[in-house]
């Protein structure tokens, strides 16, 4: 679904352009230096946008000196005090993510929406489940879709009212099915892009799930304009995972994409420590939009992966290099991994331009 398109530093959401990754810093912003540092191996992982925490006029100073030494553009969130926020956005911040219900007397409001308008910088506004209004929650009989888009959608009324339209909305939930459908009402709704994510949805083996369950619906529908994955978990995990789930619904290209067979009783190697090494290892190769197998039987590994643009299956302590299903080389198990780099490296060079 078509959404206007919001300005974020020198990236744009919405208006038909592509999904942008973004994950939060779990550092002390405060702490310039870590910071920096986790944006540096964000960015480099692939997210597109970075939020910090901003709960002290430390750490809204400090989005001045972050934003010198990073590459991307920069969120600066805050809750309750909207001096905070103005301080924010006078120190830098590409944008500020608030809700104007926890900000307090509407002159607030209008004070914090005034300096983004004078800096230009748009305002994510929306509301989670856990954060829902009472007299919603007592009008719908609980925490509902109808609800979430409610109280949302208030909230941007707010906004548009002090003559500010420069609005992404965000309107979360833990519950995978009822995320799934606040998103579709409010989608239907409304033209401002939408920052989309499943809540709170825990650690990274349950919320992996619980996100590309939920993510995955959303976009396959057109919906979404900029995804983060929250995890219990690192951010660089967070950053991983919403590249895989916009990769497999054909939402980014770039990248290996790697495939590797279960395990079965014909193994006869260490496949999933194969596996895990060989995704580290192509992490290194992101430039290249290749396919690439690790699969655990030479018998029917190469057939298997034909599709594959390279390949390596092992055997019994001896393994084969494969390319579109062609065997290339054999050689001993342990020399399979170093033979997949030579061949990555080989493809690299061998790219138009290098």
């Amino acid at each position: 679904m078509k959404t206007r398109a919001v300005k974020i530093g020198d990236r744009v959401i919405g208006g038909g352009n592509p999904i942008l990754i973004q994950s939060m810093c779990n550092t002390k912003t405060e702490d310039v230096a870590a910071t920096v540092a986790q944006i540096s191996r964000l960015t480099d992982l692939g997210c597109d946008i970075i939020r910090v925490a901003v709960p002290t006029p430390e750490a809204a100073e400090a989005v001045r000196e972050i934003k010198k030494q990073i590459r991307i553009p920069l969120v600066a969130d805050i809750h309750f005090d909207y001096r905070l926020a103005i301080a924010a956005i006078e120190a830098g911040a590409d944008k500020i993510r608030i809700n104007p219900g926890n900000i307090g007397d509407p002159s607030r409001v209008a004070a914090v929406v005034a300096k983004a308008a004078e800096a230009g910088i748009p305002i994510r506004v929306g509301v989670n489940s856990g954060s829902l209004e009472k007299s919603l929650i007592e009008r719908y009989g609980g925490v509902t879709a109808e609800g979430l888009v409610e109280s949302a959608m208030m909230k941007v009324r707010e906004l548009e009212k002090l003559s500010f339209e420069n609005i992404v909305i965000s309107i979360k939930s833990s519950d995978v099915l009822l995320c799934v459908e606040a998103h579709e009402r409010i989608a239907a709704l409304t033209d401002y892009p939408l920052h989309v994510g499943i809540t709170e949805a825990g650690s990274v083996w349950a919320g992996n799930i619980k996100s590309s369950i939920g993510l995955g619906i959303l976009l396959h529908e057109g919906i979404g304009d900029t995804i983060r994955v929250s995890l219990t978990g690192s951010p660089e995990e967070e950053v991983r995972s919403a590249k895989r789930i916009l990769k497999t619904l054909g939402l980014r290209k770039g990248g290996i994409e790697l495939v590797s067979c279960p395990t079965c009783g014909r193994t006869k190697i260490d496949l999933i420590g194969l596996a895990s090494r060989a995704e580290a290892l192509v992490e290194r190769f992101d430039d290249l939009d290749i396919k690439v197998a690790v699969m655990g039987c030479v018998v029917n590994g190469p057939g298997e992966a034909r599709e594959a643009d390279l390949g390596i299956a092992g055997g019994d302590g001896e393994g084969l290099l494969f390319r579109k299903g062609e065997i290339v080389a054999k050689m001993p198990e342990d020399a399979l991994l170093p033979a997949l780099e030579e061949e990555l490296c080989r493809i690299r060079a061998e790219k138009p331009g290098k």
